[in-house]
């Protein structure tokens, strides 16, 4: 199976800039996206095949998520059943017969670290949230996660060590996320490549001169690390601030 992940940074400016080509081209059982930025009715987007699940925000023109699914699955969750979380349609889960797939677009602490005590709240009861999937049967989880986990997950750590995506409380979320049973499917296959990025800055031709950060993941619970025989960043396809990300899985 093939899984691909990618925020949009605004679904409809990316449907004028090539997306079912790409959509067509990246020919994935599981299409999730982040940072939809849309209201429901706002965009009528179906492609043969596929079912769409949709994860508004409250908040017009902000955040939300979506994935296409060539699968039925066997249930749908929207949030994590924790009204101070969900307000904002960051995550949504299907339910497949052998496995959880989840997506989610993880709150930025924004400049001035202004919301990382937020972001702290949500990394726990996030955990939480998958930690109890995880015991009922496998867990893929996908999204622009908001953090760079290593130094080699970007290209410049010595001047970004207090940089909202960077610190050490967001990296140390990772790490006990990964160390709660989670392995991280690109550095599984590629623990030494660098300069792989999944995101630029608009300014000072960052993807250009590929100044990028890698943020954008999947996650697979450990006991599915052996079914993993895949693992790309699309960083030649645009159309956002972010490239598509995907794994493939003998599942």
């Amino acid at each position: 199976m093939k899984f691909v992940s990618w925020n949009v940074n605004g679904l409809r400016a990316v449907c004028g800039k090539g997306f079912a080509d790409i959509f067509t081209g990246l020919d994935a059982d599981f299409f999730c996206l982040q940072e939809i930025k849309l209201s429901r009715g706002q965009l009528d987007l179906q492609f043969p095949g596929y079912e769409a699940f949709w994860n508004y925000a409250e908040r017009k023109g902000y955040s939300g998520t979506a994935i296409f699914s060539r699968h039925k699955p066997l249930g749908v969750t929207y949030g994590m059943g924790m009204p101070e979380h969900d307000s904002e349609g960051r995550v949504i889960t299907l339910e497949m017969p052998e496995f959880f797939l989840v997506t989610v677009y993880t709150p930025n602490s924004k400049d001035g670290l202004l919301r990382l005590d937020y972001r702290m709240e949500w990394e726990a009861a996030f955990r939480e949230y998958l930690l109890g999937l995880d015991a009922r049967k496998p867990v893929i989880v996908c999204g622009d996660m908001n953090v760079a986990h290593k130094e080699i997950d970007l290209k410049n750590p010595s001047t970004n060590r207090r940089s909202a995506g960077f610190t050490d409380e967001e990296r140390g979320c990772m790490t006990r996320l990964l160390d709660s049973g989670f392995t991280d499917s690109f550095r599984h296959l590629y623990p030494d490549i660098e300069g792989a990025y999944s995101w630029w800055s608009y300014r000072m031709r960052a993807r250009e001169r590929n100044a990028g950060w890698r943020i954008d993941y999947f996650l697979v619970s450990d006991r599915l690390a052996d079914k993993i025989t895949e693992a790309r960043i699309h960083n030649d396809i645009f159309g956002s601030d972010h490239c598509p990300v995907s794994v493939e899985m003998n599942l």
